[in-house]
């Protein structure tokens, strides 16, 4: 007994190595109850593990949710165009237009009403025909939609006197063919309202004469404000009837001028 004890001292814990491995039974012999519950229990464990990696899978396969929703997002409506008319002079000078405009809002789900709304417009200095204004969001509200944006057109009202042509102003004026000979001073009507004296003492007016004016045209927004010419194209009034005398009289005067 002495031996065994000193025998069995000598091995160190470190010494021992334990292999645990599913036994296998014997061919047409009986399971112990022993190893009836060692393999219950490793396969009971093998289920459980291959559960485990199951979940885990499919936890991490939905980390990325899916949603499935209807969108809610309300479409633009065209742009409604209204055409709107300034004079000469309101688009030469400048000015600020009120407009009323009454159009159809959304309160309530289901309830529409009209609502009336001033918009203003601040005409700069030389704005021509075709400039566009947009005002956002203060057209018609339908259902589904974001109410409309109203854009205004800028036109240009025809003048009694002037035409424009680009940042200069065209005039016609008639003249009397006597005037047209032997010189005169005549005022020519200026955009706002004024006149200015012009003389022609020494000048012969032909069909097609045309005198330039610095600075009486359309102002220029992209020169500072500056204005562009003014161009008096002049009309010859020539008389419709002459008589024998009239023409032999005419005849003697002009025969050396040409």
């Amino acid at each position: 007994m002495s031996r065994r004890s000193s025998s069995s001292a000598s091995l160190s814990r470190d010494d021992i190595k334990l292999e645990i491995s599913e036994p296998e039974l014997l061919p047409n012999c009986a399971a112990s109850p022993v190893q009836d519950f060692v393999i219950r229990s490793l396969k009971e464990k093998e289920r459980h593990d291959h559960k485990v990696s199951l979940s885990s899978n499919l936890s991490r396969r939905s980390t990325t949710p899916i949603i499935f929703s209807q969108t809610t997002t309300r479409r633009k409506p065209p742009e409604v165009e209204k055409r709107l008319e300034f004079t000469l002079e309101e688009l030469c000078f400048g000015c600020v237009k009120k407009i009323k405009v009454t159009r159809d809002a959304i309160k309530h789900p289901g309830v529409i009403i009209q609502e009336e709304e001033i918009l203003k417009i601040e005409v700069k200095p030389g704005w021509r025909k075709g400039t566009k204004i947009t005002f956002e969001g203060v057209g018609d509200e339908k259902p589904g939609y974001l109410p409309a944006d109203i854009v205004f057109l800028i036109d240009e009202k025809k003048h009694p006197l002037f035409s424009r042509n680009g940042n200069d102003l065209e005039i016609c004026v008639e003249i009397p063919l006597v005037d047209a000979l032997a010189g005169c001073t005549m005022p020519i009507p200026l955009l706002g309202g004024e006149k200015l004296n012009l003389s022609f003492e020494n000048t012969v007016i032909y069909p097609g004469f045309e005198k330039v004016i610095k600075g009486q045209g359309m102002t220029n927004p992209k020169d500072n404000g500056t204005r562009g010419d003014l161009h008096v194209k002049f009309l010859v009034d020539f008389p419709t009837e002459l008589s024998d005398e009239q023409r032999k009289e005419a005849v003697s005067i002009l025969q050396d001028c040409c």
